[in-house]
C-alpha cells in the first residue's frame, strides 16, 4: 500500500496534475489525498480510472517494475537492443512492433520507440525512422530532457543527411545544438556526437570553410573535456573536413587519433566504421594507396556485417569499387558497385548516387559507354533533386570529362553547363543588338 501511494503521488507530480484535477468528477480530492497518504486502498475500477488519467497502467501503479507486463516489456526491449548490437535489425523491429505499449508505463515508451527507429534506419527505411524520431525529439525538448534530445537529434540529423535533405539536417542540428549549449551540457558525449554529425552535414553541403572553423573550436573543447568516444567522433569528422580541403597530411593525423580514441572506448560499431573512413581517405591521398585501402575496407566490411547495417557495408562496397578501378580491375569494381546498390535498395539516398558514380566509371572502363552515361546521369539528376548541389556539380563535371574523352563534345558542353548551374553560375545574358531604325525622312517618303 505504501508503494502504491508513493507511485500514485510520483505519477501525479510527473503529469503536473493537482489532487483535484486527478480526482475529476469521479472522486473527491480528499479520496486522492487518502490514497497518497496510504490510508485508503483503491478498488480495481478506481485504479484503472486513475491510471488512464495519469497515462500509465493499473499494473504499474499497483506493482511498479515488478508488474508482469513491465518485466516482459523490459525483457523485449532488452532483446531488441541486443539484436541491434548484433546486426539483426529485422529481429529488433519484429520484437518491438509486437510490443503492446498500452500495457506498460509511458516512461518505457521512448526507449522502445527509439530502438524501433534505429532498427528501421539500419534496414534502410529512413522515412519510417524519421517518422518515429520527430515526435520523440519534440517531446524530449519540451520536457527539457536535454541528453535524450541530443541522442535523438543525432540520429535524426543522420537520417535526414542520408536521405539527402542537407539543409533541414543542418537547420535541425543547429537548433538542438544551441539549446544544449544554452542548457549547460556542452562537452558531454551526447553534445559532442551531435556536433560531430553536424560537421559531416556541413561537409556534405559544401560549407567547408565554416565546417573547418567549427571543427577547430570543437577540437579545442575535446582536448579539455569529453570521453574517448566523444573525442573520437570529433576527430573523425574533423579528418574528413581536412581531406575535403586537400590537407591530406592533417586528415591522416586526425584519423589516426580518432582510431586511437574509439579503440580505447571499445565502441563496437564506431571502430569498423572509422576503418571504412580510413580506407576512403587512403584512396584520396597523393598518391592513392588502393591496395592498403582494400585491406582496411575488407576488415571493416567483415566487422560491419556483424555489428553494422546494410548501409554501412554498402559504403565499404562503394570504396572497394573505387580501389579496384585504381588497380585496373573494372569488372571487380562493377560487382562491388552493384552489390552496394543491392544493399541500399530502392530508396533514394546519397550513397546510392555514390554507387552509381562508381558503376558508371566501371562500365566506361569496360567499354559500355551508354550504360556508363545512364548511371552517371542518374546520380547527377538525383543529387540535384536532393538539393545536394555541390555533389551534383562534381558528378556533372565528371560526366563531362568522360564524354570529352570519348569525343562527345556536345554532351560534354551540356554536362559542364549543368555543373556550373548546380553551384549557382548561370548562363550570361547576351545583349540583343538594337534593330536598325530607318531614317526619319525615308519613313516619311514611304508613308507618302
Amino acid at each position: 500500500m505504501t508503494e502504491l501511494s508513493e507511485r500514485l503521488h510520483a505519477e501525479r507530480t510527473r503529469a503536473g496534475l493537482s489532487q483535484t484535477a486527478l480526482a475529476g468528477d469521479d472522486f473527491s480530492p480528499s479520496y486522492i489525498s487518502l490514497i497518497e497518504a496510504g490510508r485508503r486502498v483503491p478498488t480495481d475500477g478506481a485504479l484503472k480510472i486513475l491510471a488512464d488519467r495519469l497515462g500509465t497502467t493499473s499494473d504499474y501503479l499497483r506493482y511498479g517494475d515488478k508488474a508482469p507486463s513491465e518485466e516482459r516489456a523490459r525483457l523485449e526491449i532488452g532483446f531488441a537492443k541486443l539484436a541491434l548490437a548484433n546486426g539483426s535489425p529485422e529481429e529488433a523491429r519484429d520484437r518491438l512492433e509486437q510490443l503492446d505499449l498500452s500495457t506498460i508505463a509511458p516512461r518505457h515508451h521512448p526507449e522502445a520507440l527509439h530502438a524501433l527507429a534505429r532498427a528501421h534506419e539500419a534496414m534502410g527505411d529512413l522515412e519510417r525512422s524519421v517518422e518515429i524520431l520527430e515526435p520523440l525529439l519534440a517531446d524530449a525538448r519540451t520536457k527539457g530532457r536535454w541528453l535524450d534530445a541530443a541522442v535523438l537529434a543525432t540520429d535524426l540529423v543522420g537520417s535526414y543527411l542520408e536521405a539527402g535533405d542537407l539543409h533541414h539536417s543542418v537547420e535541425l542540428g543547429e537548433q538542438v545544438l544551441a539549446e544544449l549549449e544554452r542548457e549547460g551540457v556542452s562537452g558531454t558525449d551526447e553534445h559532442l556526437r551531435l556536433a560531430s554529425t553536424l560537421l559531416w552535414a556541413y561537409h556534405q553541403r559544401g560549407d567547408l570553410l565554416f565546417a573547418a572553423h567549427r571543427a577547430a573550436s570543437l577540437l579545442r573543447l575535446v582536448d579539455t573535456t569529453g570521453t574517448p568516444r566523444g573525442r573520437g567522433s570529433i576527430y573523425w569528422n574533423a579528418a574528413l573536413i581536412a581531406e575535403a580541403r586537400q590537407d591530406y597530411h592533417e586528415a591522416q593525423r586526425l584519423t589516426e587519433r580518432a582510431l586511437a580514441y574509439l579503440s580505447e572506448a571499445a565502441s563496437s560499431r564506431d571502430v569498423p566504421r572509422l576503418r571504412q573512413v580510413y580506407g576512403w581517405l587512403l584512396l584520396r591521398t597523393d598518391p592513392p594507396r588502393p591496395t592498403e585501402a582494400l585491406e582496411h575496407l575488407g576488415t571493416a566490411a567483415e566487422e560491419l556485417a556483424v555489428v553494422g547495417s546494410e548501409v554501412d557495408v554498402a559504403k565499404c562496397d562503394i570504396e572497394r569499387g573505387r580501389a579496384y578501378l585504381m588497380l585496373g580491375e573494372p569488372a571487380a569494381a562493377q560487382r562491388a558497385a552493384q552489390d552496394a546498390l543491392e544493399r541500399l535498395g530502392e530508396s533514394p539516398r546519397l550513397d546510392s548516387c555514390d554507387a552509381h558514380m562508381v558503376l558508371g566509371d566501371a562500365l566506361l572502363a569496360l567499354g559500355d559507354d551508354e550504360g556508363a552515361k545512364r548511371s552517371l546521369q542518374w546520380a547527377a539528376d538525383m543529387l540535384g533533386m536532393m538539393a545536394a548541389n555541390r555533389q551534383s556539380a562534381v558528378v556533372w563535371r565528371a560526366l563531362g570529362d568522360r564524354m570529352l574523352r570519348h569525343h562527345d563534345v556536345a554532351g560534354a558542353a551540356n554536362a559542364y553547363e549543368r555543373a556550373l548551374s548546380e553551384v549557382g553560375v548561370r548562363r550570361a545574358i547576351t545583349p540583343v543588338p538594337p534593330t536598325p531604325v530607318a531614317d526619319r525622312s525615308d519613313q516619311q517618303q514611304a508613308t507618302r
